[in-house]
């Protein structure tokens, strides 16, 4: 009797050890792949995973995990900016990015465009990326599918005609998007991960302070070049991060399309 109590509790043993191994395994096995999607995104995406856009304190879309490419190289950043070109304030930065020799993404508005050509030429001869940003500021989803392709086409022609060609990717306005313009536009959607609210603080220490507090590697920077405020914060970030080591890049190279 003793001895089958000895080997029932041997073989009760022995099972929970291989319980417990599969346990651990398990445990790894989905910490590991856990650890890996969280790397994929950017921080403020792991706290909730969702298969829709993340969205911004006015319920539009910004970029999700999904959207970004993880980079390991090096610490990186792209600065965006919308709703120019401004013949004084996008010169003056323009400017300020060659002498620093940095790169970044303008998604440009229609109508000011004319009288800019020379703004989106230089944007093009200095490696800058030019996306668009549709020919007027409206909320795409709300004006209809069919009035939004004819008012991002004419602002893809526009911008063709002074560079020779055809935005690639498009910014837009609000953020307002949805499948039906995704599934007509053959254009891949940019977003942000850090919001520089600038429109809203329109003070430059202000601006650099958020920036500067919620930036990190792979972040896509949503500015406008049409604010004295935050052309003068642009770059003084640039400057800052530099010091920090980042590389600034276009937003192409940290979408994935």
């Amino acid at each position: 009797m003793r001895r089958k109590e000895r080997g029932l509790r041997r073989d009760s043993r022995i099972l929970f050890a291989v319980l417990l191994t599969d346990a651990l395994f398990l445990g790894i096995v989905a910490g590991g792949a856990s650890a890996w999607y969280r790397h994929r995104l950017p921080v403020e995406e792991t706290k909730s995973v969702s298969s829709d856009f993340p969205r911004t304190e006015e319920g539009y879309p910004v970029s999700g995990g999904e959207r970004i490419q993880s980079r390991t190289e090096a610490k990186v950043l792209a600065l965006t900016f919308d709703d120019g070109p401004d013949a004084s304030t996008t010169k003056l930065l323009l400017d300020g990015l060659r002498e620093r020799g940095v790169v970044a993404t303008f998604f440009l508005m229609g109508e000011n465009i004319a009288g800019n050509e020379d703004l989106v030429r230089q944007m093009q001869e200095d490696g800058h990326l030019i996306g668009n940003h549709g020919f007027r500021h409206v909320q795409m989803t709300k004006e209809g599918v069919e009035a939004a392709c004819i008012n991002i086409e004419k602002n893809e022609k526009l911008i063709e005609d002074i560079t020779g060609k055809r935005p690639e990717y498009l910014r837009p306005p609000y953020g307002d998007w949805n499948e039906e313009l995704e599934e007509r536009l053959d254009l891949t959607p940019v977003f942000w991960t850090v919001d520089s609210l600038d429109w809203k603080l329109k003070d430059t220490a202000a601006i650099v302070s958020r920036v500067s507090r919620e930036a990190e590697d792979g972040s896509i920077i949503l500015m406008h070049d049409i604010l004295q405020e935050s052309v003068d914060a642009a770059l003084e970030l640039i400057d800052l991060f530099q010091k920090e080591g980042y590389v600034f890049v276009t937003a192409d190279e940290l979408v994935i399309d």
